[in-house]
Order: structure tokens, then C-alpha cells, then sequence
């Protein structure tokens, strides 16, 4: 079968690789209808998570029809449409059975890994790095899927792909980010990043009932986006306005009552700060750019919230420890329980109350692959969101 392959930093290739088999009873295969490429399968293009081999195949956002089950499989049947969420979640662990489902403690093989990194290891996750489990990821023809009784949800019949497919990752993501900032009406939430989970939180605040949006990006096409389609009452353009001075305008000096880091590890921002932090990335000082992290905790309102969706790898310099803690702020983060959010999206969904297509720009063949990670790295020809299909 055909797959996008990693072959080292911002090397893509289409390989043939072996078709996947049922390993252990509780798998299924599934053949991908649609896959996309995530913000964070960037940090992978660009080199920035470690145990990547040669030859490892990328996609977390994918959905697709059932072809075969294992014996404990007693949910889905060949045939089945659906879609399927990145962490890779057993169901029957301390953090699945409160719904943490990213935080599973059986589903990585190779968790010692990640605590060598991480102090403990999260779940494994479709297409991340061996230090994430090695799976392979979506952007193939066909996928093995571990625990299937478990992630995969059901697509209702005339549901579109390009509806159901976000459910996988981005759409629950940005929920779960807006979910965290304990939004009460009349509430005002700034959002850092107007990729594709900056959009879905933005959309999932005004879901949540934000009185007030304001979305912060350089991409005038995105900001556009952010104003026209998802929901934000206000947009600034760091490149030429002054995050923080905007802000305080904007709040009448108090500051938003909330702020989400929908950027992660590779932040930008004009100025002596970038130059800095790219700096102290080449001499391996720092892993991760958090620019848009320190303006979030520095804009933030004095007890307000900071939610963190945004992907980080490693260590970070200059946090703002002294802000975080004399102004009594509240920090949430972590990779999305999407398991727990997808039947309640779904519905939303099927409600009207949201098209999550609405963040695609371009829609590619799987063979494209590499040149879409490259329009969408350098957020050419007004790229958002890429879906691939095999």
C-alpha cells in the first residue's frame, strides 16, 4: 500500500510499505477514505520530537470503512464507517475510567521512553514518534487500529467525511482548550494561533457562550477566517500591532479572562525575543519557542485561566513564574481525551450547530503528500487546512 513516510527533517515521501494485519484480538483494520495533516505533524516535519525513524509513517487525523475486526471487536462489523481519535486508549486503566483517555496507562509500548523525557508516560498515539508507541499513522491506505472496541466512533450514514473527520483530533482539541477556561457568559477569551485547533477553540468559546473573541495570529488569510467563520469578535495581527498594548485596550486594561496557547512549541514573534529563543534552540538550551505561552500568562487578568493545547516536546526558558504565581493564575493543559468528546461533538454536529469543514482550504490526493506539507509548513497559496485522500 501507499503511505507518507518520514524520511528525516522536512523529507516526505510516498514509499510502498506493507499492508497491516490484525496483531491482537481487541484490532481492526481500517481503510482511510480521509486523512489530514494536523499543526503538530509539523513539529515531527520539522525535527522537533525526538525517536523518529526513517520510514515511519505520520497521520493522527484520519476516518475510514472497516475491513476487519479481531474476535473481541464486538462493536463494529466490516463495513462501518468511522472515525478515529489520535490516543490510542485500552478503556480499562486508572485514567480511562475517568475519561483521560490520553493519559492511558496501557496503550504505549514503549512508555519508558517517554518518561525518560516526561517523568511518566502518556497514551500512545497514531503516527507520533516511537516515543509515542511506534504505531503507524493514517496516512496510508489502510491502518491498523489497537483497541478498536474502545476509539473508533460510528459515522451516521450521509454524514460527509470532511464533517466527520475532524472529530479525530483538531475539532475536540479546540473544544477541550475553550472547555478549560470555565467560561461563564459575558466572559472574554484571546486566543493565541489561528491554525486549525486556534479556529475550533475559537468557535468552541463562542459555543461556550464568550461574550467577547479576540484572535491573535500574523496570517491576514487566518485571521480572516477566525473573524468571518468561527466566531471572533476581534483579530490582531502581532506583526503589526502590539500584542499586550491591544489587549489592554481591548479589556480596558484588565486583560482577557481567559487565554489560549493554541500555537505550542514553535512560536513566532517580531523582535529580539524570536532571535533569542532560535538562539538557544541551535545551541540546544531550549527545545521549545514558548512566545505565545509568555504573552498568554502575561496578558491574562489577575486570577483568570491559561489553557495550554497548543504541543510542547520538551523544556522551555524564561517562564514567567513570578507573573503565574502573584497574579493567582490558573493553568490547564493537555493533550486532548478526545474519546470523551466525540459522541457530544457528533451531536453538535448533526445539530447544525457547527460545520467543522469550514477550516479546509485544500483538498489533495495522498500522493501529494509531500508537497502538501510543504504548502501547508510555509502557509502558502492561503493553506489552512490539507485533506488527503488515498
Amino acid at each position: 500500500m501507499r503511505a507518507s513516510c518520514w524520511h528525516g527533517k522536512h523529507d516526505m515521501r510516498i514509499d510502498d510499505v506493507p499492508e497491516p494485519s490484525i496483531m491482537n484480538r481487541r484490532d481492526a483494520i481500517v481503510r482511510v477514505t480521509a486523512t489530514a495533516i494536523c499543526g503538530s505533524d509539523l513539529h515531527l516535519y520539522d525535527g522537533f520530537i525526538p525517536t523518529m525513524k526513517k520510514g515511519d509513517i505520520l497521520g493522527h487525523e484520519f476516518m475510514g470503512e472497516v475491513v476487519e475486526v479481531g474476535p473481541d471487536v464486538p462493536n463494529l462489523r466490516a463495513g462501518d464507517r468511522v472515525v478515529v481519535p489520535f490516543p490510542i486508549a485500552c478503556g480499562n486503566c486508572r485514567a480511562c475510567e475517568v475519561q483521560e483517555f490520553s493519559l492511558c496507562e496501557n496503550s504505549n509500548p514503549n512508555a519508558w521512553m517517554a518518561a525518560k523525557l516526561l517523568g511518566h508516560s502518556p497514551a500512545g498515539i497514531f503516527g507520533y514518534s516511537h516515543m509515542m508507541g511506534g504505531f503507524a499513522g493514517g496516512q496510508a491506505e489502510y491502518v491498523r487500529v489497537p483497541f478498536a472496541d474502545i476509539g473508533p466512533l460510528k459515522v451516521p450514514p450521509g454524514m460527509p467525511d470532511e464533517q466527520a473527520l475532524f472529530l479525530s483530533d483538531v475539532f475536540p482539541t479546540g473544544y477541550m482548550a475553550a472547555e478549560m477556561c470555565d467560561i461563564t457568559p459575558g466572559d472574554t477569551v484571546a486566543v493565541w494561533g489561528c491554525g486549525p485547533v486556534g479556529q475550533f477553540a475559537i468557535a468552541s468559546a463562542a459555543m461556550l457562550g464568550a461574550a467577547r473573541i479576540i484572535a491573535i495570529d500574523r496570517v491576514p488569510e487566518r485571521l480572516a477566517m477566525a473573524a468571518n467563520r468561527a466566531g471572533a469578535t476581534d483579530t490582531i495581527n502581532y506583526e503589526t500591532q502590539d500584542v499586550m498594548d491591544t489587549l489592554k485596550e481591548l479589556t480596558g486594561g484588565i486583560g482577557p479572562d481567559a487565554c489560549i496557547d493554541a500555537v505550542g512549541m514553535e512560536a513566532h514573534t517580531p523582535g529580539i525575543m524570536y532571535a533569542y529563543d532560535r538562539f538557544k534552540q541551535a545551541l540546544m538550551l531550549e527545545t521549545d519557542r514558548p512566545i505565545a505561552l509568555r504573552q498568554a500568562i502575561m496578558a491574562c487578568r489577575n486570577g483568570g485561566t491559561v489553557s495550554v493545547i497548543g504541543v510542547y516536546g520538551g523544556f522551555i526558558d524564561k517562564f514567567p513564574i513570578g507573573s503565574f504565581m502573584n497574579r493567582s493564575l490558573t493553568m490547564r493543559t493537555g493533550q486532548c481525551h478526545v474519546q470523551r468528546y466525540m459522541k457530544p461533538l457528533l451531536q453538535r454536529i448533526e445539530n447544525g450547530d457547527i460545520d467543522p469543514s469550514f477550516i479546509i482550504t485544500h483538498r489533495m490526493s495522498l500522493d501529494e503528500a509531500p508537497q502538501a506539507y510543504d504548502l501547508f509548513k510555509n502557509k502558502q497559496d492561503d493553506c489552512v487546512k490539507v485533506v488527503l485522500t488515498p
